[in-house]
């Protein structure tokens, strides 16, 4: 089997998109794209090598991909086997040879780099790697702490782009001001209705406790003073420094 028929195949079983041949000057020009947003996130192709600049004859299969970062494309573009993007060589489009030049391994990485640079809003939040989130657990409205001595797992607010496999560091507002515990999200968009004028919810989520922090050792004071956090209003990303420090 031909390194281009392995890439077919692995498209269709890994992706679960069959290949679209739009042109019939082009015949062995393979499309993929997105079911949900039609975009394109890989082109196979049968070209002649010189097209490309590179060396010798005849004619040779070749895999576009769109990579998230235009910088990286010019850095793989130095490699063996990876070209400027034929006909889309606009953006951060580049052309892989399909002639054993690239590891297949590799190509797979860049063609899964591909389909998620290309991937509509909601599928890119469904196919992300899991995130680390900081959020507030306001004592006045629900005693987390008083759950947390009861149940290993409780039933949270849904904050906004979080999702099963995510793991959220509860800071417990004043008169505690520190994170206390470190949780991981077991699911998400549990149905619920609950608005009484201060606080209002639409869904949640289900929260596993992992670990405990003693209320000196990540204070507000050292969130501002060591990590740049100065306010936890909301759910919000950490920073790579807070994250080391959570471990």
């Amino acid at each position: 089997m031909s390194l281009r028929e392995q890439l077919i195949e692995h498209v269709k079983t890994r992706y679960r998109t069959e290949p679209e041949y739009p042109w019939m000057r082009w015949p062995g020009y393979a499309v993929f794209r997105h079911a949900d947003n039609g975009k394109w996130f890989a082109l196979v192709m049968d070209i002649p090598r010189g097209k490309l600049g590179a060396e010798g004859g005849g004619i040779v299969d070749v895999l576009n991909v769109k990579l998230p970062d235009p910088l990286l494309a010019d850095m793989l573009i130095r490699q063996p086997g990876f070209f400027r993007g034929y006909h889309i060589a606009r953006g951060s489009w580049v052309s892989i040879l399909l002639d054993g030049t690239v590891p297949f391994d590799e190509i797979c990485r860049w063609l899964g780099e591909s389909f998620l640079a290309t991937a509509s809003r909601e599928k890119k939040q469904r196919l992300r790697p899991p995130k680390e989130w900081i959020i507030p657990a306001n004592p006045k409205y629900y005693d987390v702490q008083a759950a947390f001595a009861r149940e290993e797992e409780i039933d949270w607010k849904q904050g906004a782009g979080i999702r099963r496999g995510d793991t959220v560091f509860l800071y417990v507002a004043a008169p505690v001001s520190a994170v206390l515990y470190r949780c991981l999200v077991t699911e998400t968009d549990i149905p619920y209705r609950y608005d009484d004028g201060r606080v209002r919810m639409k869904a949640l989520m289900r929260i596993r406790l992992l670990k405990r922090y003693p209320p000196d050792r990540f204070t507000f004071e050292v969130l501002g003073r060591d990590h740049g956090i100065f306010a936890v209003r909301g759910p919000r990303g950490i920073p790579a420094s807070l994250s080391e420090a959570l471990k």
